[in-house]
């Protein structure tokens, strides 16, 4: 077997497992925010573009209308660490809503989870495309 060929065998099997590694990676971040209870569907309103021009700058609102939320947490399905960011809120704060911006590695989903002050929690994705990764893994 040539050496071109042994190199490309080499890295198709490890392609599995890199993907087996970050959908871990991902399910991690997920749990640390769940901590063992559900989401809801829904309740979480998600601005963002379809398609980024730039992955670096990737500009994202978030907001929670209906409801009293404690913290936002934004998840990356696709880039080298998913977790992005948590954004937390005082007790009483009239309204839950940022505006930022990400960095996204590739087009993929963008989970968010919103912890209420109830102790439920819900959750939103959006699908953004991106034409230029913003991240080097």
């Amino acid at each position: 077997m040539s050496v071109t060929r042994r190199g490309l065998l080499l890295s198709l099997l490890a392609l599995p497992v890199a993907a087996a590694a970050e959908a871990d990676a991902v399910r991690a971040a997920v749990e640390e925010v769940l901590r063992g209870r559900a989401a809801a569907e829904g309740g979480i309103e998600i601005t963002a573009p379809r398609v980024a021009e730039n992955g670096q700058q990737v500009p994202i609102a978030l907001r929670v209308p209906d409801a009293e939320a404690r913290a936002i947490h934004v998840i990356a399905t696709a880039n080298p660490t998913p977790g992005i960011a948590s954004f937390r809120f005082h007790p009483g704060i009239a309204r839950a809503e940022v505006q930022t911006r990400i960095r996204l590695a590739e087009s993929q989903r963008v989970i968010v989870l919103a912890e209420l002050a109830d102790g439920t929690l819900r959750q939103a994705a959006v699908e953004i495309g991106v034409t230029t990764g913003g991240c080097l893994a």
